[in-house]
């Protein structure tokens, strides 16, 4: 073999042998933020609404681009918690969102090294997802909101313009695990403001019909919806039944009374997308749950309805309408 013949058979499987490592090097792999929720499917964009794609892509993650979302909704049904838990720890999630103690307790029976991080409105500390809020411990963390442990100021605030009324109705879906510890929470508040609390429950829409029937017969009574995803998702249904019945009604999120409903007392659902997504992040560049600590909301939102108080015949006081970040008119 000629010398020149060599050296270009020699040039040529030295090619072949460093650009086949190049073609077969694996490409990084995109990260996956598995949402995790008892909501409704056909309202996912609300598991990841603009603010948290916002909060996502100033911390360098573009959905679509440099992260991938893999929504999980079980309409409702909370069996399927733990099924869903367990398809986002096999589509290995790199994070898993968590909203309401019943999923981040699913994701933490489905995995123990997948950071999870919640969006509640209990304590995390009574709940058992945390050791402390400054030290999580484990591989939870995130972010309360105190939604559910809003009850006695909601019942405080109804009780300012519904003076008159002697029992307060308290709606709650029998199927949510919430169910109890929420009552419990609305009876002792009830005591402190001489209130008769009396439950309903309600998991259909004909239950909230006839939840609705039984508040406008007692004639002295105002109703406290409960926090659960069915009655989000029926809110529109709900505001018009309290409508039809005339049953004054404080509600559990700002677009409850947007929609038309009395009044509303809640936290910023900004702040907790925002957080979330700020967890979220942290946690793709490397920092562990267990080290950062929980963060509990910190904005608060009383909303009236004037036109739904005109409707019902409510003259709504001065003092009560000052201290309102927002009057609907």
């Amino acid at each position: 073999m000629t010398a020149p013949l060599a050296r270009r058979k020699f040039l040529a499987a030295l090619g072949a042998a460093t650009a086949w490592p190049l073609a077969a090097r694996p490409q990084p792999q995109v990260p996956t933020i598995g949402f995790l929720s008892f909501g409704f499917g056909r309202d996912i964009s609300s598991q990841r609404p603009d603010v948290f794609r916002q909060a996502l892509s100033e911390n360098g993650y573009v959905e679509g681009r440099t992260v991938v979302f893999d929504v999980r909704n079980t309409d409702g049904r909370f069996d399927r918690l733990p099924v869903f838990a367990a398809e986002l720890v096999q589509r290995k999630s790199s994070v898993i969102v968590a909203s309401g103690p019943p999923s981040v307790r699913a994701a933490m029976a489905a995995t123990s090294t997948i950071p999870i991080v919640f969006g509640i409105g209990e304590d995390p500390i009574k709940e058992g997802l945390v050791e402390s809020l400054s030290r999580p411990g484990r591989n939870v963390t995130g972010y309360t909101d105190f939604s559910n442990v809003l009850v006695p100021k909601r019942i405080e605030l109804l009780r300012e313009i519904v003076s008159k009324q002697a029992v307060l109705d308290f709606l709650i879906n029998p199927d949510n695990p919430n169910a109890e510890p929420d009552t419990m929470e609305a009876q002792m508040a009830a005591q402190r403001f001489g209130l008769v609390l009396e439950v309903l429950k309600a998991s259909t829409e004909g239950d909230l019909d006839a939840a609705f029937t039984t508040t406008s017969q007692r004639r002295l009574g105002a109703l406290l919806v409960g926090v659960d995803p069915f009655f989000r998702d029926r809110r529109a249904l709900i505001v018009a039944l309290a409508a039809r019945h005339a049953v004054p009604a404080m509600y559990e999120r700002r677009y409850f009374a947007t929609a038309g409903g009395l009044m509303s007392y809640s936290t910023s659902d900004v702040e907790s997308a925002r957080q979330s997504a700020t967890f979220v992040s942290r946690i793709l560049k490397g920092a562990k749950p267990a080290d950062l600590p929980v963060v509990q909301a910190s904005k608060f939102q009383f909303v009236i309805n004037l036109n739904a108080a005109k409707a019902l015949g409510l003259a709504i006081p001065a003092d009560v309408l000052s201290i309102a970040d927002e009057v609907i008119e």
